[in-house]
Formats: C-alpha cells, sequence, structure tokens
C-alpha cells in the first residue's frame, strides 16, 4: 500500500483524526518514525521525507518541525506524454522546464501496418526520453538528490543517460498523471510531505 503524504502543517491534526477513529493511541520513536498504535489494533508510521530519520519526541507537533527540505534537490516527472524537471533550493524552485511530446498510443491493426507503428511509437517515445534528459541534465546540475515519479520505465530510460549518473533518487515515488506545470508543483509538496503508513486493523 502506497505511503498517505501529508503536509507538516496537516501532521498534528493527522494524528488526532486518526486518534478520534481508531481509539487512544500511544506514540513512539522507533526507526527513525514517529509510531501511533491505537487501542483497535490500528498503527502508522510517519517518516520525514528525503530519507531523513526522525529521532526528537513523540510528538506530533515535533515531527513537523522536522521537516526541512535539503539546501538543493530536483524533481523528475517523466511519462510518455511529457516530463517535468525542476531544481529548488530548499522550498523555492529555482528553475523548471515542462514540455509535451506526442507519443501515439496503441493500434488495433495486426501483421505490418501494427509493427510500423509500434517502431514509430518507439521511436517517439525514445526521442521524448532524449529530450526530458537534456532538459533534466541542464536544469538539475550537479544536483544528486532527486524525487522522482510517473511511469517506471519512462524515468528509467531518462535517468539512464550519462549525463545524469550523479544522481541519487530519493524520497516516495510521485504517481503523477502527464506533467504539467500544476502537476510539477503538486509534486513538490508531495515531496516535501510526511509519509504515513496507515494498516487498519
Amino acid at each position: 500500500m502506497s505511503p498517505v503524504l501529508v503536509p507538516a502543517a496537516r501532521i498534528p491534526r493527522w494524528v488526532e483524526n486518526f486518534a478520534g477513529r481508531h481509539g487512544e493511541t500511544v506514540l513512539s520513536v522507533a526507526d527513525g518514525a514517529l509510531v501511533g498504535r491505537a487501542e483497535d489494533g490500528s498503527h502508522f508510521a510517519a517518516r520525514l521525507p528525503f530519507g531523513a530519520s526522525y529521532d526528537g519526541p513523540a510528538e506530533p507537533s515535533a515531527l513537523a518541525a522536522a521537516v526541512a527540505p535539503p539546501g538543493e534537490w530536483g524533481v523528475l516527472l517523466v511519462r510518455k506524454g511529457g516530463f517535468a524537471v525542476a531544481r529548488l533550493a530548499g522550498d523555492e524552485v529555482v528553475e523548471s522546464k515542462v514540455g509535451q511530446r506526442h507519443v501515439q498510443g496503441r493500434t488495433k491493426a495486426g501483421g505490418q501496418s501494427q509493427q510500423r507503428f509500434a517502431r514509430r511509437r518507439d521511436n517517439q517515445a525514445r526521442q521524448a526520453y532524449e529530450a526530458a534528459a537534456d532538459h533534466a541534465a541542464r536544469i538539475l546540475g550537479r544536483t544528486s538528490r532527486v524525487v522522482v515519479g510517473g511511469d517506471h520505465a519512462a524515468v528509467e530510460a531518462v535517468l539512464a543517460d550519462a549525463r545524469l549518473a550523479h544522481v541519487a533518487v530519493t524520497g516516495p515515488w510521485l504517481p503523477v498523471p502527464d506533467p504539467r506545470r500544476a502537476v510539477l508543483e503538486a509534486a513538490v509538496g508531495d515531496a516535501t510531505s510526511v509519509a504515513i503508513e496507515v494498516v487498519n486493523a
């Protein structure tokens, strides 16, 4: 199950609502996360973004206060329909680019026409990923910590570019639709949110 992404400011209210649904909840800190166990057996683990480990008080407000984006990091979103890349300083976007590329969908035709269609689609996808890699290499520069999302194969194709060999993927995978400006902005917010894994009894 994918974690729930909760902005830092909403963490205290989220924990309060969890206790309201599941009963008295005991909080502790374990394995670098804020852990809550409710009387009905449900439990959660709330983890800081960017792979940071939490070792503060077992209090939601303290966890929220510990959320801090790195000094420099990036976001890379890729799907067949386009890409979005951004370089950030803390929570401020320094530079970004959003691009769309047309990649044809599947065809129901058979035989040679289907093979030609598949080759054309593969070529379009490759060109789209090359364009995304060009912009990613330019914008990210030497930024190594990057949160990614979109289509797994598409992201892997872009990151396979030698110019992005220094990039280390961090944070939760962001399942996004075709990247647009609003999608990129939402992804930046998700990347800086607390990831909460919930197990309901």
